[in-house]
C-alpha cells in the first residue's frame, strides 16, 4: 500500500482486499499514523500515511511532525499540536488538508468548527513558539499559571459542513474516500437497479447493461459538425468505468453529466475498435441517463430481485442498393448495349479483384495478457519493482498478477497495461524467474 500511495486506483483494490481479509484501514490520525502506511499494534488495523495527503509531504512529516511525537509524546489538543509543530513550516494549507482528512478527529471537535478556528489556532501557535524562542517562557515562568498564555477556546461552527461535502474532501486530498463512502446509502438501489461494473467486459461485447455510481470526471468534446459529445468517468464502492455519450444523448441528457452526480446509465458494451475488431478495452456507448436524487432513493421500495443478466442488443437490419458493378457481377450475363450502328453488342462486365488471402493473422497485442506469478505477496520491493516496469512500458496488454496461497493461486488483474518486449520479459523473469512469466 505504501508503494502504491499515488496510485490511488491500485490502493483502492489493495483497501477492498484488505476488507475482505477482514482488516480495518483507517483514515490518517495524527497520534497514529506514520509518514507511510502503518499497522496499529494489536488491533488488526491499519492506518493511512500522513505522507499520503496533499500539502503534507514527506519531509514535513518525517522531519518535524513525527519527530516532536516521538520525542514528547503523544498531542493532547490541536492547540498542544500548534504549540509544538513548527509553525514556519506546518502552514494552513497543511493544517486545512489535515483537518479536512480527518487526522485531527480524536480530539472531539468536528471538522466544520476545527476549519473555523484556524486562524486562532494558528495564532496561538505561533505566539507560543515566540514567546519561547525569545525566552519569554522562562518569565512567565515565576508567575506560574498567570503567565500561560490559554489555549484557544474551539467555538461552533455556524455552519455545518455535509458528510458528502466532507467525504468529496477525503477523495480531493487522499484520492479516495475512507471514513465512508457517498454511495453507502445506495447500496439496495443499485444491487437490484444496475449490473455489477465486472460485466462490463470483451466477452460481452454488444449486450446492452445498467450501470450506476457517482461520477468522477467529465471530458466533453466537438464533433466535426460542432455537436457536443461526452467521455464519462465513473465509479462504485468497488470498480470503476468509463461511458460513452453520444452526440444524440448528449442533447438529451447532458445536463445531468456534472461530477459528483449520481446516475443509473442504460447503454451497449463494446469493446471494439474502428475496424470492428475486438480488443480488450471494454467502454459502455450510454443510451439512456437518469439521476438518482435523493428524491429517488427515498421513494424506493426494495424488491428483493436483481435485474436479469445482459443480453444482445437487437440487432437492425438495413438494406443497400446494389453498385452496378455488384449488379453486373451477380447478373449472370451481361446486358446488351445499343450501339450508333443499330444493332446491340455485349459489354464486357469489369473485371473484380478477388479478395486476398492472408496466411496466418498477426496477433492483436491488446487480445494478450501478461500473466506474472508473485511467490511471496508480501514483498513490496519485488510488487514495487513491477509496476515500475509498467511505468516505462506502457501499452496494450493487460497484466495479471497471479497470487500464490498456499496451493492455491488467485489471479488479480492490474489497473496499468504494458507493451510486450523481449526485454521487458526479460526483466520480469530476472526479477520473478523463468517460470513465472507467461503471455497468453
Amino acid at each position: 500500500m505504501t508503494a502504491d500511495m499515488r496510485w490511488t486506483d491500485r490502493l483502492a483494490i489493495e483497501i477492498a482486499e484488505c476488507k475482505r481479509m477482514g482488516i480495518k484501514v483507517l483514515g490518517p490520525d495524527i497520534n497514529q499514523s506514520y509518514g507511510d502506511f502503518g499497522i496499529v499494534g494489536g488491533e488488526n488495523t491499519i492506518r493511512f500515511g500522513l505522507s499520503g495527503i496533499k500539502s503534507m509531504g514527506k519531509a514535513l512529516v518525517e522531519e518535524y511532525v513525527i519527530p516532536e511525537r516521538d520525542k514528547n509524546g503523544p498531542f493532547k489538543s490541536v492547540c498542544d499540536f500548534a504549540k509544538r509543530v513548527d509553525s514556519t513550516k506546518f502552514n494552513k494549507k497543511s493544517w486545512e488538508a489535515a483537518i479536512k482528512t480527518g487526522a485531527f478527529d480524536s480530539f472531539g471537535a468536528s471538522r466544520s468548527d476545527l476549519l473555523f478556528n484556524l486562524e486562532a489556532i494558528q495564532a496561538y501557535g505561533a505566539k507560543t513558539q515566540k514567546d519561547m524562542s525569545s525566552g519569554q517562557t522562562d518569565l512567565f515562568g515565576l508567575m506560574g499559571d498567570a503567565g500561560v498564555i490559554p489555549e484557544v477556546e474551539i467555538k461552533k461552527a455556524p455552519t455545518q459542513f455535509s458528510e458528502k461535502e466532507q467525504l468529496l474532501w477525503e477523495r480531493d486530498l487522499m484520492g479516495l474516500y475512507l471514513s465512508a463512502h457517498p454511495l453507502d446509502k445506495y447500496d439496495t438501489y443499485f444491487n437490484e437497479q444496475t449490473h455489477p461494473m465486472e460485466l462490463i467486459t470483451p466477452e460481452n461485447n454488444d449486450k446492452v447493461v445498467t450501470i450506476g455510481g457517482i461520477i468522477t470526471a467529465v471530458r466533453t468534446i466537438l464533433t466535426k459538425k460542432g455537436d457536443k459529445m461526452a467521455f464519462i468517468k465513473m465509479e462504485n464502492k468497488s470498480s470503476e468505468t468509463e461511458f460513452i455519450v453520444f452526440p444524440s444523448v448528449y442533447a438529451e441528457h447532458g445536463a445531468k453529466l456534472e461530477v459528483d452526480n449520481v446516475v443509473r446509465v442504460q447503454g451497449k458494451i463494446n469493446a471494439t475498435d474502428k475496424d470492428g475488431n475486438l480488443t480488450s478495452d471494454a467502454k459502455v456507448m450510454a443510451e439512456v441517463v437518469e439521476l438518482v436524487s435523493d428524491e429517488v432513493l427515498e421513494n424506493y421500495e426494495p424488491t428483493g430481485t436483481r435485474l436479469a443478466m445482459p443480453t444482445k442488443a437487437p440487432e437492425r437490419s438495413f438494406k443497400r442498393s446494389k453498385t452496378s458493378a455488384e449488379k453486373v457481377a451477380t447478373s449472370g450475363e451481361a446486358k446488351p448495349r445499343r450501339h450508333g450502328g443499330g444493332g446491340f453488342r455485349h459489354e464486357v462486365p469489369k473485371t473484380i479483384d478477388a479478395p486476398r488471402v492472408i496466411a496466418s493473422v498477426p496477433k492483436d497485442p491488446r487480445k494478450q495478457r501478461l500473466y506474472l506469478l508473485v511467490e511471496n505477496p508480501d514483498d513490496v520491493e519485488t510488487l514495487s519493482a513491477i509496476r515500475r516496469l509498467a511505468d516505462i512500458n506502457v501499452g496494450f496488454t493487460e497484466v495479471v498478477l497471479v497470487i500464490r496461497e498456499g496451493e492455491s493461486k488467485r489471479p488479480l488483474r492490474m489497473p496499468f497495461k504494458v507493451e510486450i518486449s523481449n526485454d521487458l520479459l526479460k526483466n520480469y523473469r530476472e526479477l520473478l524467474g523463468e517460470g513465472c512469466v507467461k503471455i497468453n
